[in-house]
């Protein structure tokens, strides 16, 4: 989306939108890793601030505006030292979607036990205000949204064990049917994982909903941050299965969260039908190995 920047003198469409959007100037921009949807960006502007910019082709917008939602949800609960991005901007100019986002400063690379500690029991501290702040909603949320680039279907449903089959398991096996990629047994599956929820006790909490570790950080004054969300109402194990998914958090942010807010002593029966959904999510989106090893979670569930 490189093109969406120019224009003579350094001005164009974008800069213009931004200068209206934040009524200041941007003066410098430069490109950002580690996105693999979006374009990112740091922008100077005129004031002295900066601005973290994600920008796509305009069919894109709707990805945004959820990224933007899930965004604001959470940081209806999250209170300090976590912290999240907030929403500046939505919108399109031209061909291109852009979301503005305020700018988190992250620490030098390296690890430090301590502030992820902080960040797991500050995740415990959101799921517990979210727990006891919107009692009765049941699970989902108010809108559909987005796993990746993934359509995620919500709504709202009385009983875990059939949101979590019928709007997580169920449409993810439908999209690898389609693309012609059905795994083994899939039926079976989804009886088998309403089984072993059927009597899983658990409050519906807003999760962030794709919580590997590239989705969360330290910042440079101490304090610890999360961002792009997939968010819903659900089981917080969600948010910790994912946690040692894709490299995993360090140890520390485990025992972080479970000293502020303890899993229960059977979590590990159903680590491995949680991590499904986005293994099989991988799969329909990047093929390869994902395939062979979702379908090896779907036989050892099986077993």
């Amino acid at each position: 989306m490189a093109a969406c920047w120019q224009g003579r003198g350094g001005h164009g469409p974008m800069h213009d939108w931004v200068a209206r959007q934040l009524g200041s100037e941007v003066v410098a921009r430069r490109p950002l890793g580690g996105g693999c949807i979006h374009s990112a960006w740091c922008l100077e502007l005129a004031d002295g601030r900066r601005v973290f910019a994600k920008t796509n082709n305009a069919s894109a917008l709707p990805l945004l505006a959820a990224e933007a939602e899930g965004l604001a949800a959470l940081a209806r609960w999250a209170t300090p030292p976590l912290r999240l991005p907030e929403p500046l901007a939505l919108g399109a100019t031209g061909d291109a979607a852009v979301l503005l986002l305020s700018w988190l400063e992250l620490a030098a690379a390296g690890h430090r036990g301590e502030a992820w500690a902080s960040l797991g029991a500050a995740l415990a501290d959101l799921h517990r205000a979210s727990a006891a702040g919107e009692p009765g909603r049941g699970y989902g949320f108010g809108s559909d949204n987005f796993i990746g680039s993934s359509p995620q279907p919500n709504g709202w449903m009385e009983r875990w064990e059939r949101f979590f089959v019928e709007r997580r398991l169920t449409p993810q096996l439908a999209r690898a049917a389609q693309r012609g990629c059905p795994f083994v047994r899939s039926a079976a599956l989804l009886h088998r994982a309403a089984e072993l929820l059927a009597d899983h006790s658990c409050s519906p909490v807003l999760v962030h909903g794709d919580l590997w570790s590239g989705n969360a950080a330290l910042l440079a004054d101490g304090d610890v941050a999360v961002f792009d969300p997939a968010v819903y109402w659900g089981d917080r194990e969600v948010d910790l299965a994912m946690a040692r998914l894709f490299g995993g958090f360090p140890e520390a942010f485990f025992a972080g969260y479970q000293n502020r807010w303890p899993l229960p002593a059977d979590w590990p029966q159903r680590l491995e039908l949680y991590n499904l959904y986005h293994l099989i999510n991988h799969a329909n989106l990047f093929g390869g190995g994902y395939q062979r090893q979702a379908q090896a979670v779907i036989d050892r569930l099986l077993r």
